[in-house]
């Protein structure tokens, strides 16, 4: 099966565990080492709100490029049945869309390319 064709949820599962590792080492790198800490801390980049405004910046600073913006796009008009309370639908397809990239770029073993945006992400 093509990347491309597998549900845009399914590669946000992935996603969001590949997005969370990176931010959890470089939240341990900084060196924060009690677990609450770290726990807070990491709100400001893996919540549904922080993960929405990361993208809306990314796509701000043209940091994608066309394939990826196809991605993203095609992420965010995924209907999905349900959405946490603690944020509105489209804060929750934005956020979805950031960790759906990240599980395709990841099957697609683009592993330098995740690092250039996580990079992004935490200047």
């Amino acid at each position: 099966m093509k990347t491309i064709e597998i549900n845009s949820l399914t590669l946000a599962y992935l996603g969001d565990s590949i997005y969370e590792s990176y931010i959890r080492e470089y939240l341990i790198k900084t060196g924060l080492s009690h677990v609450k800490d770290l726990q807070e801390k990491s709100l400001e980049y893996v919540s549904a709100k922080s993960q929405a405004k990361i993208l809306k910046d990314l796509l701000d600073k043209n940091s994608f490029t066309f394939e990826e913006l196809e991605i993203i796009k095609r992420a965010r008009n995924t209907k999905s049945k349900s959405h946490p309370k603690s944020c509105d639908i489209i804060t929750y397809r934005n956020a979805t869309s950031l960790e759906t990239l990240f599980g395709y770029l990841k099957l697609e073993n683009k592993i330098e390319r995740i690092e250039e945006i996580i990079k992004q992400i935490l200047i």
